[in-house]
């Protein structure tokens, strides 16, 4: 049994809705874009709850760079962050890893709804090695937002998947994993990370 994680909390205690947001593999809960969207989405008076998982949060005291945890832990640390909120006001999910193992829980608790900030639908440039076993059988709302040419999942591959009628995927034009595009882009990394607050905004009030 880990210890329960601290938590990072930004917006109104009596919020109506509580977003529990995890971090990726790779970085932690105070990135830009984890800060954007803790910060954006608390404006609009949500209620915003990152966390860190154990390895990362060793990290922090070491400064040493440990590979994330295994599946168990992970999925342990969330249940141990869900059971500190109520769940029919709860949505959960996070950037890349983070989502995931959100998403793997979220049928289980019963909550309102998972988001996923960049699925990882398959290690880059290995396709068939897919990670959607249980999207395909989700009943929980899933909202996944998704750049375009995604390495981790590019739009024309995952319009093929045979994903739950529960999942929604919004998609970020020439967006990569981090939802920014290319130079050459019409886009700008700003504007696709705010049309993805707006349609977490749209999922909550659907």
């Amino acid at each position: 049994m880990t210890n329960s994680p601290d938590l990072l909390i930004d917006g109104p205690k009596r919020a109506p809705w509580t977003i529990a947001l995890a971090h990726g593999a790779g970085a932690a809960m105070d990135t830009p874009f984890m800060e954007f969207f803790a910060h954006e989405l608390s404006k609009y008076g949500y209620r915003v709850v990152r966390f860190e998982f154990p390895y990362m949060a060793e990290r922090r005291t070491t400064g040493k760079k440990k590979p994330p945890n295994r599946q168990p832990i992970l999925e342990e640390t969330w249940l141990q962050v869900i059971a500190q909120f109520p769940t029919d006001k709860l949505y959960i999910g996070g950037k890349s890893m983070g989502g995931r193992v959100a998403s793997m829980v979220a049928d289980r608790q019963k909550i309102r709804g998972a988001i996923c900030l960049g699925y990882p639908f398959h290690p880059p440039g290995k396709p068939e090695k897919l990670r959607i076993e249980h999207l395909q059988q989700q009943t929980t709302p899933t909202l996944i937002l998704q750049g375009t040419r995604d390495p981790f999942g590019r739009e024309e591959e995952v319009t093929t998947y045979p994903l739950a009628s529960s999942v929604h995927l919004h998609w970020l034009t020439d967006g990569d994993h981090g939802f920014k595009p290319r130079r050459s882009s019409v886009r700008t990394e700003e504007e696709n990370w705010a049309e993805a607050v707006d349609a977490i905004r749209s999922f909550i009030n659907r």
